[in-house]
């Protein structure tokens, strides 16, 4: 198995997508910690993860505490004896669809504070363990937002091109440590939205404000792809896998285009 005896964090575990790549890990054969702040869901993704043989903890934390997630960390590598894999898939509702003469400052900042904040503190609580080890994974999830001009996403473009900045620099940081750092950039996943996580708010009121719905929203989303379709949660969780596997191990520092062709490299 591509993941046998490695130890990894999903931070946002018990989300759609972060429930999807603790899965899949698991599946592989990594010890996997789910970790988030609702603890039904987090058992919910560790009860399925059990039923199919997996092992995985589960720890109740928020993301943005930076104590509760450095405790956590060493709990982990003190336990397990390592960390060799996070995936940080904290996602945070916010305000997109107003043009930025109408948009409130704490909207604007919302996306930009969260999304760097967690993925600092997380990328820092297990970097300390990997740069002592000398080895692991740290993977970062961003959308093509960070690569794209307006108008009415302007927090969510700032807080994605931060993400891929941090992702590029972290890498060239830890990789003499032998630590890498991947991105995974992915266009809208259809089933975040069905199931009902932050991007059924988000794309419903950007919908709203155009006089659509969330599906019609979607649809011209897919359409305007080369592949003419979207990411699905198992190609974003199988791509998780191989860029957290061996495989991927000459890989560092690059933010891998998940979005059918919606913007190109």
């Amino acid at each position: 198995m591509l993941l046998e005896n490695k130890v990894a964090i999903v931070y946002g575990g018990g989300g759609v997508i972060g429930g999807a790549v603790a899965r899949k890990f698991a599946q592989a054969g990594a010890q996997v910690h789910v970790v988030g702040r609702t603890r039904a869901k987090l058992d919910a993704v560790a009860s399925e993860i059990r039923s199919a043989g997996g092992r995985v903890e589960v720890a109740q934390a928020d993301a943005l505490d930076e104590r509760a997630v450095r405790d956590h960390a060493d709990w982990v590598a003190e336990r397990a004896g390592r960390i060799d894999i996070a995936f940080n898939a904290v996602g945070v509702a916010h305000v997109q669809g107003v043009p930025v003469a109408d948009l409130a400052l704490e909207d604007y900042w919302l996306p930009v504070h969260v999304y760097a904040r967690t993925h600092f503190i997380t990328a820092q609580a297990v970097a300390r363990h990997m740069m002592r080890q000398g080895s692991g994974v740290v993977l970062t999830l961003t959308t093509p937002a960070g690569t794209m001009a307006g108008p009415g996403f302007l927090g969510h473009s700032v807080a994605c091109a931060g993400i891929e900045a941090l992702t590029r620099h972290l890498a060239g940081e830890l990789g003499s440590y032998g630590v890498r750092v991947v991105g995974i950039r992915s266009h809208a996943v259809p089933e975040t939205v069905e199931r009902g996580s932050h991007a059924r708010e988000v794309f419903g009121r950007v919908a709203a404000l155009g006089g659509s719905t969330v599906e019609a929203m979607l649809a011209g989303a897919a359409a305007g792809t080369l592949l003419k379709r979207l990411p699905s949660l198992e190609q974003l969780a199988a791509t998780a896998l191989f860029l957290s596997s061996d495989q991927a191990g000459a890989m560092t520092g690059a933010i891998v285009n998940l979005t059918c062709g919606m913007v190109l490299d």
